[in-house]
């Protein structure tokens, strides 16, 4: 079998699938990237069983049939070639040519014969969502998701569909971040999808796009359609938490203050801690001001910010890394953050709306 295709196309094609290439597998095939060529075009496909890429571009093709390829030799002899058009050649030994301009290598392929196929998941239960919405809800949750393997459910996000409302959740027990979304879905969806294979999508999205993600999934499988690119996962098994029972009904305190003001206060505070030297941030609201300090064995910090405070006076401590990592998924230049007293939840949210609410476990100050 032979192909001939763009060189630019077909080295965007093997990034894209490469991503779900095995490292290490007892399959020796899922190390390789699967190449099918069928008349006008060439499929591409990698899968480690857990998360797997498929994809396809427009050829010159004589012949039919697939072979699985190195991710390794594949991507880096097509990305090397000096031309612009790149020609393959499949032989009956399964060695595989490329030739461009006055270019040509070659080297031995494998039988497809021990590829698994992708999961098969009906395309009746879907739902669509814009891709450049569905990269700022991964983008604006995702760290907040548990890194422990102990409960594996909580290493994912949540897809909470009802009513028309669409919220993406991740929580590891010390924070929460919901990312909520409006929706043309009626239907009425509650899955968990892992952390990993939302990344991936989010990096296959364009940021300057605004065309449809289309969403499949069933009870143990999840597909994204994103352009002529599908990203096929397994959903993770477990009870999430119920999330919305963290979500504090009011507040004693409120503050709109500057992300960006807050944010650099916290980094110069970021400077003293480290592994060794570990210290909550000590935070009092009250009079217009928010006055951060810190003290570790390194040295000790004193800092202001003004804010607009409404509500009682308070003083909290809480973890700097889990505050900083919140305010710089939070959009906007301004956010506005609850407090309900010193042992309570601690609340970022934007400036008007609920289209993102990150929850911070506080920190029982010694004094």
């Amino acid at each position: 079998m032979k192909f001939i295709c763009d060189k630019t196309e077909i080295s965007e094609a093997i990034g894209n699938v490469s991503r779900a290439v095995s490292q290490k597998s007892t399959i020796p095939a899922l190390e390789g990237i699967k190449v099918r060529v069928s008349q006008g075009s060439v499929e591409l496909t990698a899968y480690n069983l857990e998360m797997g890429i498929r994809t396809s571009i427009n050829a010159n093709t004589e012949g039919e049939g697939e072979f699985v390829v190195s991710a390794r030799l594949f991507s880096e002899f097509t990305r090397r070639m000096s031309g612009d058009e790149i020609t393959f050649d499949v032989d009956e030994n399964l060695v595989i040519s490329i030739s461009c301009s006055a270019t040509e290598c070659s080297f031995p392929a494998m039988s497809a014969s021990e590829y698994p196929e992708l999961p098969k998941v009906d395309s009746a239960r879907s739902f669509s969502v814009k891709q450049s919405t569905l990269k700022s809800m991964i983008n604006m949750t995702s760290y907040a998701a548990s890194l422990n393997e102990s409960k594996p459910v909580l290493t994912g996000e949540l897809f909470d569909i009802e009513d028309g409302s669409f919220n993406m959740v991740a929580i590891d027990g010390f924070r929460l971040a919901i990312r909520n979304e409006m929706t043309d879905c009626t239907e009425k969806y509650h899955f968990v999808v892992p952390k990993k294979a939302l990344l991936e999508v989010s990096t296959l999205i364009k940021d300057d796009t605004d065309k449809l993600c289309t969403v499949c999934t069933n009870d143990r499988h999840i597909i994204f359609e994103i352009g002529n690119v599908f990203v096929i996962s397994r959903l993770l098994e477990g009870v999430f938490h119920n999330y919305k029972l963290s979500i504090p009904s009011g507040c004693k305190t409120e503050v709109i203050i500057s992300k960006r003001d807050f944010s650099t206060c916290l980094e110069r505070c970021s400077l003293l801690i480290d592994d060794k030297n570990k210290s909550p941030i000590r935070c009092e609201v009250g009079n217009g001001v928010m006055k951060i300090s810190c003290k570790t064995g390194i040295g000790k910090i004193n800092d202001a910010i003004s804010a607009d405070i409404s509500g009682e006076t308070v003083t909290i401590g809480f973890n700097n890394k889990l505050i900083l990592e919140a305010l710089r998924a939070a959009e906007g230049d301004k956010v506005r953050v609850r407090f309900n007293g010193a042992m309570k939840v601690i609340e970022i949210l934007p400036l008007e709306g609920e289209s993102f609410i990150f929850l911070v476990m506080p920190i029982q100050l010694k004094n």
